[in-house]
């Protein structure tokens, strides 16, 4: 969907994105620089980050990128810091870091349980308290923590990754009643099936092979075909909603979970 026709929409608005060099979180990057937001491209790959932060350059877009460990609270500081630097204060945060290993239960070990916890949700908790000063600062806020199908229905498969998921939403919704009267709102976006490398690559956050990836065709056939929308959800579709999210339109908006699924939920 364009959102040509919108204007600009955050307009003034200063958003950190962790993940900002991945699929998603790139998208989100330049859709919210596009649209008139300073943004900080923060990944822990900062070969990443860079090429997403001189896309929105040559575009025209302000950004910077950081290099970013989601689970180092100094590192939180630091990013808050460079951001405000550049910017001014912080409106947008956008918890997008994640990782998973697909085994079992039984297979999962205590070293894969915790770098699942330790990235997604730890991270994102690190990751509000040292952003909302800075909302404060700017007089509002929105905080957009990305979620999951297993935020709806987790199965038997990723134990780390199902409470991981559950836990977002317990996490989202105390963000939002902590600080509503502070007008920051926080807003869990869950996605279904997404065309990225978190399954489609073989990388150490998220380990693929051919019994997992969507490079099988069995695998992609096996998404696909359980989305009654007949097709895969793109990093396009989510940064559509976190936009939605992070504007002025969706202000009476928090605590609550917009799915974006093509209806694989259901």
């Amino acid at each position: 969907m364009s959102t040509a026709n919108f204007g600009k929409r955050l307009e003034g608005k200063v958003a950190i994105v962790t993940g900002g060099g991945g699929a998603m979180g790139g998208a989100q990057c330049r859709l919210f620089a596009e649209h008139g937001a300073a943004v900080c491209v923060a990944d822990f790959r900062m070969d990443a980050a860079e090429a997403v932060r001189s896309d929105i350059a040559e575009n025209g877009g302000n950004a910077i990128a950081y290099e970013l460990d989601v689970r180092d609270e100094a590192g939180w500081a630091d990013c808050v810091s460079a951001t405000e630097d550049a910017f001014g204060p912080v409106s947008i945060l956008c918890n997008n870091a994640g990782a998973n290993f697909r085994v079992s239960f039984d297979d999962q070990s205590l070293d894969m349980w915790n770098i699942i916890m330790e990235t997604g949700l730890t991270g994102a908790f690190l990751g509000i308290k040292a952003v909302v000063p800075s909302m404060r600062r700017a007089g509002s806020g929105a905080i957009l923590n990305i979620g999951s199908l297993a935020s709806i229905r987790p199965g038997g498969g990723s134990p780390g990754y199902a409470a991981q998921k559950m836990g977002m939403v317990g996490l989202n919704r105390a963000a939002a009643a902590s600080y509503a009267k502070e007008n920051i709102r926080s807003v869990i976006i869950s996605p279904g099936h997404v065309d990225t490398p978190f399954i489609r690559g073989n990388n150490a956050y998220s380990p693929n092979d051919p019994s997992t990836s969507i490079d099988n065709p069995e695998n992609y056939e096996g998404r696909r075909s359980n989305t009654p929308m007949g097709r895969l959800m793109m990093p396009e579709d989510l940064a559509n909603a976190f936009l939605f999210a992070a504007s002025d339109e969706a202000s009476g908006v928090t605590g609550s979970m917009i799915t974006v699924d093509g209806g694989a939920a259901l």
